[in-house]
């Protein structure tokens, strides 16, 4: 029978896993020395960013039991300020923050909603944002930089396209990853069948969705709307050829004004209905298989996952400490090799976090300022109702 920390460990095993697969994503080769993508590039790519986002969506579905929506906003914005401050260390990363935090902004209208009702504005949005997006891009701007930071404050107008359209995680097309993760929050997650379910709907999802885009892709009239506008990802002359030239990703967007076809893909970073269908889908697999598998393990086996995955309870501050180690002047070297020595290290200080019972100092200041708010808010609109934080917790 599953019991109240096994629903907390199995979504903080999930968000490790995102974690632990962004960073794979950042330091592993993309590439064997063959030319051919790797196993883990191919696994990581596209799925570990989409997870890291449905579980935002997730987390914001938990806290809006005990964090009102000024609360959330002040939560978003310090997590915005973070990614900025990020993009200002030369890392040659696409720090995600600063899309994660105006994702939590989108996400606050759609609070009120149940379940059934997400789930279908997700579905919705995974065929309308691409073609919202197809439709504005080409009458935008390019991508200024890999990272939003500071100096892109000073064109607000510029920075909020990129945040939204042109950028490597664009929240106009992103929303559906955070509305089925408010979907999925919004369901019990300690049912069984809420697992199975889980699983099963998000396999078929990955699978078919998949399985369709690649068959459309491989048509002749299909490739020749797509080849003119594939140059930049090398010789794609071929069906096979524009299929390995893109599964190694598309940096956020479809070329800007290329063909419709280009919808039909399901590369990683594509923003496509496809793309959206199976990496969303994938998150939703993992999540549903961490919750099952950590609801079945008997009380002391909890205990040592969420000490082993203890990472997840600390994100915020552990992709941020990631990012500075990407930076030249701090340790380990920038090599492929380095990739244990980062997992290490974000193991070993989630482990001791979770041992210490103690949270990571970004979300420790970013819960505090949040929860202030939250309790300000409240106490003016109506000052005999309860404070929201003082309420039963369901977990983080």
């Amino acid at each position: 029978m599953s019991h109240p920390t096994a629903r907390l460990v199995g979504l903080d095993v999930a968000r490790c896993l995102a974690l632990l697969g962004m960073v794979a994503a950042h330091v592993l080769d993309a590439r064997d020395a063959e030319g051919h993508l790797t196993w883990h590039r191919w696994l990581v790519e596209g799925r570990a960013s989409a997870l890291f986002a449905v579980l935002a969506g997730v987390s914001l579905a938990l806290m809006s039991r005990r964090t009102n929506a000024a609360g959330l906003a002040v939560r978003a914005l310090l997590v915005a300020l973070v990614g900025l401050a990020l993009g200002e260390l030369d890392t040659g990363l696409a720090v995600i923050l600063t899309y994660y935090g105006l994702l939590f902004l989108l996400g606050l209208p759609f609070l009120r909603l149940r379940a059934r009702s997400l789930f279908a504005c997700a579905a919705g949005w995974v065929l309308a944002g691409p073609v919202v997006s197809q439709l504005l891009r080409p009458h935008l701007p390019v991508r200024g930089a890999a990272s939003p930071a500071f100096d892109q404050l000073a064109h607000p107008l510029r920075l909020l396209s990129e945040l939204l359209l042109t950028g490597y995680y664009p929240c106009l097309t992103w929303l559906a990853y955070l509305l089925l993760g408010l979907a999925i929050g919004r369901c019990d997650l300690r049912s069984r069948s809420v697992h199975t379910g889980l699983v099963l709907g998000a396999l078929a999802a990955a699978v078919l969705t998949f399985v369709v885009s690649r068959a459309l892709t491989e048509q002749a009239w299909v490739l020749r709307r797509l080849l003119p506008d594939a140059g930049a990802y090398g010789d794609v002359s071929t069906a096979d050829a524009f299929v390995d030239a893109i599964s190694g990703g598309m940096h956020g967007t479809t070329p800007a004004g290329g063909s419709w076809a280009w919808l039909l893909v399901v590369a990683p970073h594509s923003g496509t209905p496809f793309d959206l269908a199976h990496t969303g889908g994938s998150a939703a697999l993992v999540i549903g298989l961490c919750l099952a598998l950590v609801a079945r393990l008997p009380a002391p086996s909890a205990r040592a996952a969420a000490m082993a995955f203890g990472a997840g309870t600390a994100t915020l501050s552990l992709y941020s400490l990631h990012v500075v180690m990407r930076t030249e002047p701090v340790w380990p070297d920038e090599v492929p090799a380095s990739f244990g020595r980062h997992v290490l290290v974000l193991v070993a200080l989630g482990a001791v976090l979770v041992a210490a019972r103690r949270r990571g100092p970004l979300e420790a200041v970013v819960s505090t300022a949040s929860a202030a708010v939250s309790r300000w808010t409240t106490a003016r609109h109506d000052p005999g109702c309860e404070d929201p934080t003082e309420a039963s917790q369901p977990g983080r």
